[in-house]
C-alpha cells in the first residue's frame, strides 16, 4: 500500500508539475523566482526545487497579474508590495470562476451528448 494514497496531501512539488499546474515554462517560473521573492521554493542538495502550496498560490496570483490582467514585472512587483491580499483574493475568485465555468462546459457538452 502506497504511503500517501491521496494526492491532495503532497506536500512538495517539481518544478515541472508546477509549471503544467500553472500553465507557463519551467524558465518562467525560474525566472519570477529571480524577479519576485515571494517565491522561494526550498531546493535539495543537487538543487532540485520544491514547491509548496503555498509557493503555488503565490504563482497564480503573479501569473493572474502578468499573464491575464497584463501586468509588467515591475507593474506586478509594485501592485503586490502595496496590495497583496487585494491580489491574493482576485485570483482566488478568478480561479473559482474559471472551475466552475469549465464544469458548466463539461456539463453542457453531457447534455449535448444525450440529445
Amino acid at each position: 500500500m502506497p504511503l500517501n494514497p491521496d494526492k491532495n496531501l503532497k506536500i512538495y512539488y517539481s518544478i515541472k508539475e508546477v509549471a503544467e499546474q500553472v500553465g507557463v515554462n519551467e524558465s518562467t517560473l525560474r525566472f519570477w523566482e529571480k524577479e519576485f521573492p515571494r517565491i522561494r521554493p526550498k531546493t535539495t542538495a543537487q538543487g532540485v526545487r520544491q514547491y509548496t502550496k503555498k509557493d503555488i498560490e503565490q504563482i497564480k496570483v503573479i501569473y493572474n497579474l502578468i499573464k491575464v490582467r497584463g501586468f509588467k514585472i515591475a507593474a506586478a512587483r509594485k501592485y503586490l508590495a502595496a496590495n497583496k491580499e487585494d491580489a491574493e483574493k482576485k485570483t482566488a475568485i478568478i480561479e473559482k470562476l474559471t472551475n466552475l465555468r469549465n464544469e458548466l462546459k463539461d456539463m453542457k457538452d453531457r447534455l449535448n451528448s444525450l440529445t
